[in-house]
């Protein structure tokens, strides 16, 4: 369930913008399915369905380094970085041709049909995973930071 996911795609004429490379939006739609392939290939995924939790992204920010166009093989690298109390955090890496395309970062959460959020913790044990405090890198902790500082003005 920690990852890395490699998974495989071609840029489609749908995926385009008017400029002809892909389109930013596109990148997120994509992610999602990044993600849910981490959860399919770990079996993770009918344990927590069976259990009425489902994920969701809470918070996505994705860097740019270089366009994808038509027809272009990629890969999505997801791997899960680390967790706190509340979310589980996601690095999700576009590559092409060896190449670095963007680089983002997920807050995913789980939330039960039930009502209210799952906390990681539940996750972690639900599916085997020792919780030895994954220490998430500097960068991302002040993501997270920035994250709930703007979180605060929604309010």
């Amino acid at each position: 369930m920690l990852g890395p996911v490699d998974t495989h795609f071609r840029v489609l004429p749908n995926d385009l913008d008017a400029l002809l490379h892909v389109n930013n939006g596109v990148y997120l739609t994509l992610m999602d399915l990044g993600r849910t392939d981490l959860l399919l290939r770990s079996n993770a995924f009918k344990k927590i369905k069976k259990q009425g939790w489902y994920p969701v992204a809470a918070a996505e920010t994705i860097r740019f380094k270089r366009s994808l166009t038509l027809f272009q093989r990629f890969t999505i690298r997801t791997r899960v970085v680390g967790w706190d109390e509340r979310s589980i955090y996601l690095e999700q890496v576009f590559i092409s041709e060896d190449k670095l395309v963007a680089k983002a970062v997920v807050d995913a959460r789980f939330l039960s049909k039930r009502g209210g959020s799952v906390a990681p913790k539940q996750i972690l044990d639900l599916l085997e995973i020792e919780d030895d405090n994954h220490p998430l890198p500097d960068w991302i902790a002040t993501w997270i930071s920035s994250n709930r500082q703007m979180n605060l003005e929604l309010t």
